[in-house]
């Protein structure tokens, strides 16, 4: 398959998607070596999830699929540009190249704005709309001094 291919099978994911009602009109694939190995659509409010975005299923079932936590050698192919959560799971994933289709201003268009969240993320926490306060640091901290001298750790 080609790479128009892929991303037409992303489109045709979003669509199924959206008209099954699971969830927004977005699509992914995951691609390894010319060949799909993981595939999601939107399923936010079919799930209640609102973490089941489509490039999140995808990398999920890519990563259940290879049985790893990352995606290195992999390519992912999504129906529009990626918001912030899922951009950062692409990140995480270590996927190396990401083709989308539909922008983040399309998205906006039609009632997703991802833009918002975007404008949040380089003002100082003070600033954002979601209120932050550290708590209970020094307790927290046994927990990475815990994993900091842990010596069969896997690292990410």
């Amino acid at each position: 398959m080609k790479q128009d291919q892929f991303m037409r099978e992303a489109i045709k994911l979003a669509d199924a998607g959206m008209q099954s009602g699971q969830g927004g009109p977005f699509g992914c694939v995951i691609v390894r070596n010319g060949e799909i190995i993981g595939r999601g659509n939107n399923r936010v409010t079919s799930t209640n999830d609102p973490t089941a975005h489509a490039e999140v299923t995808a990398i999920r079932d890519a990563c259940a699929r290879l049985k790893t936590f990352q995606l290195t050698d992999c390519e992912l192919y999504t129906s529009c540009e990626p918001c912030p959560m899922c951009l950062a799971s692409a990140y995480w994933a270590r996927i190396p190249v990401l083709y989308y289709g539909n922008t983040r201003q399309d998205a906006a268009d039609i009632g997703f704005d991802d833009d918002f969240i975007y404008r949040q993320m380089p003002l100082p926490p003070e600033q954002q709309a979601i209120k932050m306060s550290p708590l209970l640091r020094s307790e927290a901290l046994a927990s990475f001094k815990g994993w900091a001298a842990k010596t069969d750790k896997v690292k990410y």
